[in-house]
């Protein structure tokens, strides 16, 4: 189950707060430690192709995107 699908049944389980506590309790997902889904994008949240050196956080995409605006030089 994706992270999308845990929001989907949250905004279900909004107007039955019982049920929406019982879910937590027995079906919420794990706190990741380490793993593909431990890292989030700060900008977009996407979970693959992470780049977190010098503290980015960025995923490959959005590091292409505003490289030169943080001051990155491409060398061709």
């Amino acid at each position: 189950m994706t992270a999308s699908d845990w929001k989907k049944i949250y905004n279900q389980l909004r107007n039955k707060p019982a049920k929406l506590q019982k879910f937590i309790k027995h079906c919420k997902p794990k706190d990741r430690k380490f793993g593909i889904a431990a890292k989030k994008c700060q900008r977009c949240g996407r979970l693959g192709a992470h780049l977190s050196q010098y503290g980015l956080n960025f995923c490959r995409q959005c590091f292409r995107e505003i490289a030169e605006e943080i001051g990155f030089k491409k060398y061709s």
